[in-house]
């Protein structure tokens, strides 16, 4: 395994697969992402404005650069169709070092 302090995963609900496919197909088109996972289908349970809510929704996890974190957190607020989207970045630790050189260099490649 390889330090992998530089990689985080951003994870972002949204409401509908086809919102995720839009989000994620521009973070990585814009090079904010080296991969994002559409999970289409989970349930979230939540607090909103006084109302305990559950509602279906899909789930991206977004691989990227600790050093795009400001770029992408403001793309996916602007892209994003919740008044307050869930935007959370989890630090790695670890991972395999040609998988970690891979979301590296998704920055550098070549259009």
């Amino acid at each position: 395994m390889s330090s992998a302090d530089d990689i985080q995963i951003v994870f972002c609900t949204v409401p509908d697969p086809d919102s995720g496919q839009r989000i994620a197909s521009h973070l990585v088109e814009y090079r904010l992402a080296a991969c994002v996972n559409l999970i289409p289908e989970i349930k979230s349970v939540y607090r909103w404005k006084g109302e305990i809510c559950t509602d279906s929704e899909s789930l991206l996890m977004i691989k990227s650069r600790v050093a795009d974190y400001k770029d992408l957190e403001s793309t996916l607020c602007r892209l994003h169709p919740y008044e307050l989207p869930e935007i959370i970045a989890v630090p790695l630790t670890n991972g395999l070092p040609a998988y970690l050189d891979w979301v590296r260099s998704i920055k550098n490649e070549a259009p």
